[in-house]
């Protein structure tokens, strides 16, 4: 299990690399470990015995002393307390701040409700994915946006530049970036009650998506419904200098059912969920449509357009994308980012893994990846090559795990 978080880590490190466009590997990170950014919690996770790994240039813990096995069943059973303050939250504020965040996204942010956000991504001008993030309109002259650690610096500078063109006419917007605040997330079947014993708001009518500002054990706090585990859960954005104490309480409440869980098992459960990392299962030459996330798209921006790269999503809207991402189970070692995936007999290439690991929860090997279209209906039997083994496997409908979203009934 150690030599498989080692590789982890590296796998890791390599997708936080790729995404920041260097080419430096695990060990040269650790040589520069003094570089790494710290979140406000580094120290207590330490000392909580975490195995501190270089991601997206942090210090971030990979797991503790759980293993992630352990970790990732604990989450669906019980819950998980991650520390993300490594991902980047921002606001743009004015009254012109949706009409210009809809160039950028595919969705309807207009028509969201106050307090309420949606996943969406930022597209190029030929229609691939720049990054994925979670949107929520706070009120119409406010957006609250979350997005991922590695895209940071590729993300602002593409904002930056698209926002200098658009207030040159005059357009009221302006933007701030959260680096004062810590960011919590809080995962599994026990992060509703513990939560609420945090707060005086009655969670129960907080639903998935939802966003509040409350009080959380007795500081103002930015609070999601939300999280990348496909388990119901929250995310909480901290002001910093109050993030170890809320961390501390948080734990408390959970009285050791809740756990301090690494990026190890953060990468399981979202496989399991069937939920896409930037790096691996999205990358600026994939369309949204051809990732799966058509549903991403809002009725309005199908018939309007209006965002980068429309005309080509569009087309493929219209007419089917050339290829798309798949889920897989398959026999033999678990098949990893850029194993082939051929067809039946092994002869022809119809695509290539982008994530893969061995499921905690269903004790089976689970991927996802692209392959032609034609090639992508549930049942279709393909063979995936690993290590120069061609294993046996099957298009498997996502996600593995069924999802547990507090949503209104």
């Amino acid at each position: 299990m150690r030599r498989a978080c080692w590789r982890l880590a590296a796998a890791l490190d390599r997708q936080s690399n790729r995404k920041e466009g260097s080419s430096l590997g695990l060990r040269r990170c650790y040589a520069d470990e003094a570089a790494l950014k710290k979140t406000v919690l580094h120290d207590f996770h330490v000392a909580n015995g975490a195995k501190m790994v270089p991601f997206a240039g942090w210090s971030m813990p990979l797991m503790y002393k759980d293993s992630i096995m352990d970790s990732t069943i604990n989450c669906r059973s019980n819950g998980s307390l991650f520390d993300v303050s490594h991902m980047c939250g921002l606001s743009l504020k004015g009254r012109d701040a949706i009409p210009f965040l809809e160039t950028l996204v595919v969705g309807d942010i207009a028509a969201l409700p106050a307090g309420t956000g949606t996943l969406s991504v930022f597209t190029n001008q030929k229609g691939g994915i720049i990054d994925d993030t979670v949107i929520t309109k706070v009120k119409d002259d406010h957006i609250y946006l979350v997005v991922n650690a590695g895209c940071r610096d590729k993300d602002l500078e593409h904002v930056d530049s698209q926002l200098s063109a658009y207030k040159a006419s005059g357009k009221d917007v302006t933007y701030h970036i959260h680096d004062e605040r810590s960011l919590l997330a809080l995962q599994g079947p026990l992060a509703g009650p513990v939560l609420q014993k945090l707060v005086q708001e009655d969670l129960s009518h907080v639903y998935f998506g939802d966003f509040k500002v409350l009080k959380v054990n007795g500081v103002e706090c930015f609070v999601t419904r939300t999280g990348y585990t496909g388990e119901d859960g929250f995310e909480i954005s901290v002001p910093s200098e109050h993030g170890l104490e809320l961390a501390k309480a948080i734990l408390e409440k959970g009285e050791d059912k809740v756990r301090l869980t690494g990026l190890g098992a953060r990468d399981s459960l979202r496989l399991e969920a069937g939920l896409c990392l930037y790096g691996n299962d999205l990358e600026q030459h994939i369309t949204p449509i051809e990732a799966g996330l058509t549903w991403t798209i809002g009725k309005r921006r199908r018939s309007e357009g209006g965002f980068l790269g429309a005309d080509i999503i569009l087309t493929q809207l219209k007419e089917g994308p050339p290829r798309r991402r798949v889920g897989l189970i398959s026999g033999g070692a678990p098949a990893r980012s850029h194993s082939d995936i051929l067809d039946e007999s092994g002869s022809q290439q119809l695509g290539e893994v982008t994530s893969g690991a061995f499921s905690p929860c269903l004790k089976k090997n689970i991927a996802m990846g692209y392959v032609a279209s034609g090639k992508h209906k549930e049942g279709t039997t393909v063979k995936v090559s690993v290590r120069g083994k061609l294993n046996e496997a099957v298009v498997t409908k996502m996600p593995f795990v069924p999802t547990r979203y507090y949503k209104k009934a």
